[in-house]
């Protein structure tokens, strides 16, 4: 029996405020991408069954597009016949009963089997159980929830649980209403063939369970998530005594992240030699280290951006070396940043004409940033 397992899709998600050709924000039509690549590993598969475990699409109340998107592709999974099986997280999960859950707009759907409802659900076929456990924003029903889930277990089917939660602390995402598993119901996993886990956006097996398995997310909702690896589960149990497992991790092709570090000790060196045959299309995060106040202040955000033209995005870190001529917290919080920068100069510099070069810049430079701002307020 061949099941495939994937997770936490966040359609509809955006960021970095760049539209594409279509006009559509270029993060939210890369998870599209990533998803539509799930979709047709799907097709060439053709598992016996599929399950997605939370948070199919990035809000609770997603876009029209976003929406649209997805019924169009769970048309294409319906017409392959193949049993799928998908549960609420967190996020695709009403924060009120005064909003209608939005997986309920798959239930009318021949292969579709969703599971919302903040509590347990058996899903049932010849010869396996689907136990569900979708996210629940009250916890404290989730004890009597997992109890049920024991009592429902079938020793003469396969038994799978579908989880949205965090197995242990480790696997928080700091995010609201998630709730953890509890460490003493743990021992219900070794009850099943397998245990498939939403939530935690990286794919991994849990502690001691050979069986526990967070898919991972197909995509990053976060630029601190570094990993350039994303994909899905693929699970065979084979049909013996033991319901030997296989797990096989098949890996999708996302926009790649890539971190560059440019020493500003040795910066005309270091920019002229600057590899960035890596960063076509690419998300680029560049740190600037060693920097002094006085560089800070010929060193422009546009300066670098051009360093790297056929790259996606560039955002640009700046950390400060520190010097004789640095001051206190305190002191910084008495100056206004302006003068924190002029007192720099007039203590750096002692060549006149470019001490005042350096005043006329930074007042020009803090006179923009003043303008923008009052333009936004």
């Amino acid at each position: 029996m061949k099941i495939l397992h994937f997770s936490d899709t966040h359609l509809g998600y955006n960021d970095l405020d760049i539209l594409n050709e279509n006009n559509i924000n270029q993060r939210e039509a890369d998870f599209y991408d990533a998803f539509s690549q799930v979709v047709e590993q799907i097709k060439k598969i053709k598992p016996d069954y599929i399950i997605h475990t939370g948070d199919l699409f990035h809000r609770s109340s997603p876009s029209n597009r976003a929406i649209t998107y997805a019924l169009e592709k769970f048309n294409e999974i319906d017409a392959l016949d193949i049993p799928f099986i998908l549960i609420a997280g967190n996020h695709s999960t009403p924060r009120t009963n005064l909003s209608s859950p939005i997986l309920k707009i798959f239930e009318n759907f021949k292969n579709i089997f969703v599971s919302y409802e903040q509590q347990y659900k058996k899903i049932e076929f010849k010869n396996i159980i689907f136990h569900t456990l979708p996210h629940m924003n009250d916890d404290t029903i989730a004890q009597s929830q997992i109890e049920l889930c024991e009592e429902n277990i079938d020793v003469s089917k396969k038994n799978i649980m579908m989880l949205h939660c965090s197995v242990g602390a480790w696997y928080l995402m700091q995010e609201f209403g998630e709730w953890v598993y509890p460490s003493d119901k743990e021992y219900i996993f070794s009850k099943m063939d397998y245990v498939a886990l939403g939530h935690w956006h990286g794919f991994g097996s849990v502690g001691k369970h050979e069986n526990v398995y967070y898919s991972g997310s197909t995509e990053r909702t976060s630029l601190n998530d570094k990993r350039n690896e994303k994909g899905f589960i693929v699970l065979t149990i084979e049909e013996d005594l033991l319901n030997t497992l296989h797990i096989e991790y098949k890996q999708i092709d996302i926009r790649p992240i890539r971190q560059k570090q440019i020493d500003c000790e040795d910066y005309e060196n270091l920019i002229t030699n600057l590899d960035v045959a890596d960063t076509k299309d690419a998300i680029v995060e560049v740190k600037l280290i060693n920097l002094t106040a006085l560089q800070s202040i010929d060193i422009s955000n546009k300066e670098i951006k051009e360093l790297f033209p056929d790259a996606m995005s560039v955002s640009i870190k700046r950390e400060f070396k520190l010097s004789s001529n640095e001051v206190n917290v305190e002191d910084i919080e008495a100056l206004s940043l302006e003068d924190y920068f002029l007192e720099h100069i007039k203590e750096d510099v002692k060549d006149e004409k470019e001490n005042d070069r350096l005043k006329l810049k930074v007042k020009e430079l803090f006179s923009i940033y003043e303008e923008s701002n009052n333009d936004s307020a």
